[in-house]
């Protein structure tokens, strides 16, 4: 019977269903090296959670926890600045305390363009698919990939901010397809609500108002860009 180093570590943290614990116990039971490679596991669980204890065991303050609140889904540019702006002036420990933020941060499944810039990466194609017809004004608010906000840069591309529960950031179309020019962590939520983790979507629509030239499109400007290709 083999049982793999993260099956016996989802074992030493309770994490398994009855049958397959059931399954792992009795391979354990009958091995005298999958024995010591679990009480290996159990130690290091041990370890960590002694370290970490005594940090968890405070309260987080206010600043931290208000970045984990539920807030609207409609993009404010200026507040998404402001806000990034005051988490920089966060005490450092308190990233210590929230091992699940980073854990959060994901990284996005990328595809290469078949063009263009060579050395960008582009959006895959359920993300590009998203980009390209999804509107900010008629989106499906449970949609797993939101669109947050539309705006041309200084070169004349075409950008959009996203947002789903693996990642975030502003991918924008440069002839190619939709090249990704800024990633974060995701973000979770549903009914036009985001549960931001780290503040990631906070970072995508400041870095956003850093790129736009004149601002977020309205709906209607958004539609004809979507009818004209996502090109002038």
């Amino acid at each position: 019977m083999t049982i793999s180093e993260n099956e016996l570590a989802a074992f030493a943290d309770g994490e398994l269903t009855s049958a397959d614990a059931a399954r792992v116990e009795q391979a354990v039971a009958a091995d005298p090296e999958l024995a010591r490679r679990l009480a290996a596991h159990r130690l290091v669980k041990d370890r960590l959670a002694g370290h970490f204890a005594p940090i968890m065991a405070e309260d987080p303050p206010e600043r931290l926890t208000a970045l984990l609140r539920p807030r609207p889904a409609v993009a404010d540019l200026a507040a998404a600045r402001e806000e990034r702006s005051q988490r920089t002036r966060l005490p450092r420990w308190t990233w210590v305390a929230g091992p699940a933020l980073a854990a959060s941060l994901l990284i996005a499944v990328l595809v290469p363009g078949s063009g263009g810039n060579s050395s960008a990466v582009y959006a895959d194609t359920q993300l590009a698919t998203v980009l390209t017809s999804q509107l900010v004004a008629n989106q499906n608010p449970d949609a797993q990939t939101r669109v947050l906000l539309s705006f041309v840069r200084d070169d004349g591309d075409y950008c959009r901010a996203y947002a789903s529960d693996r990642q975030s950031g502003i991918a924008c179309n440069d002839g190619s397809g939709w090249a990704l020019v800024e990633q974060a962590g995701g973000a979770t939520g549903s009914q036009g609500e985001y549960q931001q983790a780290g503040s990631s979507v906070a970072d995508v629509l400041a870095r956003a108002q850093d790129m736009a030239v004149g601002g977020a499109l309205d709906a209607e400007a958004e539609r004809a860009a979507q009818e004209r290709g996502w090109h002038d």
